[in-house]
């Protein structure tokens, strides 16, 4: 199978009907209207523009907003705009600094990286999907103040559950449908319920050796940290268990992984840092970013309304400069665009990158890896696989 194929079946196991459309769209140009969405916006440097225009486009009014506020309140940051996020956002400028993302990564991943790669020497399979969640539940749980205890197979299941609580909320989003009903609203405040109360117990307690006590130090209120333990948990699971396993099956497919390893093992930096950006720029982890107009303006030509909502393709926006290239330069307008810009850009970016890190560094120490078995995640928000076996080559 050819190595474009893999991520096109994921794509469609995730949105058979949905993707083909989007990608019609990235063929009407920079900018489109489209009856009934919106303005879908398909290049790289109008999208920017929109993201870093916050005077004219805002994150409420049938964005992630509408999505999110009913369940988790309005302190989420992605859901804020205007003088509270910027309020917000300064008291958290200095919350992932190198040296806290580093104790946070050790602390929550030494363990279950060391257990994968002793199975990968000792010659047994290993499921990148699984360890992914492992790991990305382990950080999560730290963040929202979640204590886990007991023996290794416990704590990993108790890692376990909490992603599948964040992938069970993500589940009842549907790109045709930007809102939450009233019964999902009930069923997923009952889901986040029992880390809400970790949140708060660990805001009263005001450790500041924990994440939320940080929080607490750094200024937030309870609410405040609620919304911000809520938002991790929603992009630091979803997001990474559909981007980790993809950028190590793009690799393969490609030929690559073994000379990313390699090069990993040696200490070179360079073709590693490469290889995330362009695997992350062909996986594209948020393949749509939603805005909403409040005044008059135009993106790329195309006039737009207040109340409009806008949809930036950020898939289609990266995949216009190409395919899967290593050697590439990736301008400007187009540098980690999925992970937003201006205002809004990723707050955990330091804290998912150190865990791509972590982890691909924890397989290439293995050795030359191949791909034995994988399966597409079906009828997922974010494409992504269900299953990745790799074993040494």
């Amino acid at each position: 199978m050819r190595a474009g194929a893999h991520e096109l079946r994921l794509q469609l196991a995730a949105h058979p009907l949905a993707y083909p459309v989007v990608r019609v769209l990235g063929r009407l140009g920079p900018a489109v209207r489209v009856p009934g969405l919106g303005v879908v916006v398909n290049e790289a440097s109008a999208a920017r523009e929109v993201l870093t225009d916050t005077a004219t486009f805002r994150s409420g009014g049938g964005t992630e907003a509408d999505l999110w506020t009913p369940v988790f309140g309005p302190s989420m940051l992605v859901n804020m705009d205007g003088p509270e996020h910027r309020a917000m956002r300064r008291k958290l400028a200095e919350f992932f600094t190198p040296a806290y993302v580093r104790l946070l990564i050790d602390t929550a991943c030494t363990e279950p990286l060391a257990r994968v790669a002793e199975a990968l020497r000792a010659g047994r399979p290993v499921d990148v999907v699984r360890t992914t969640k492992i790991v990305a539940g382990a950080v999560t749980s730290a963040l929202v103040g979640f204590t886990v205890t007991g023996s290794t197979a416990e704590r990993e299941a108790a890692y376990l559950r909490l992603t599948g609580q964040a992938t069970a909320i993500i589940g009842l989003v549907k790109l045709g449908r930007l809102s939450l009903g009233a019964a999902q609203v009930a069923r997923a405040r009952a889901i986040v319920a029992e880390i809400g109360t970790s949140t708060s117990l660990a805001w009263e307690k005001g450790d500041e050796t924990t994440a939320v006590g940080r929080m607490r130090s750094f200024g937030l209120t309870e609410a405040e940290a609620r919304g911000l333990a809520s938002a991790f948990l929603i992009a630091g699971t979803e997001t990474i268990t559909s981007l980790l396993p993809r950028m190590v099956a793009v690799l393969h497919d490609h030929g690559e992984l073994a000379g990313v390893a390699a090069a990993c093992r040696a200490g070179d930096t360079g073709p590693v840092d490469a290889a995330i950006h362009e695997t992350a720029r062909l996986i594209t982890p948020a393949p749509i970013i939603l805005r909403n107009a409040v005044r008059p303006g135009r993106i790329a030509g195309v006039a737009v309304r207040a109340g409009d909502r806008v949809v930036l393709s950020t898939l289609n926006c990266a995949r216009a400069h190409g395919g899967f290239d290593l050697a590439r330069t990736h301008p400007p307008e187009l540098r980690r665009l999925w992970f937003g810009a201006g205002p809004h850009f990723c707050l955990g970016y330091p804290l998912a990158m150190a865990e791509v890190h972590a982890l691909l560094g924890t397989l290439a120490g293995c050795g030359e890896l191949r791909i034995t078995a994988r399966r597409a995640a079906p009828g997922v928000l974010f494409p992504a696989y269900r299953r990745l076996e790799v074993s040494r080559a």
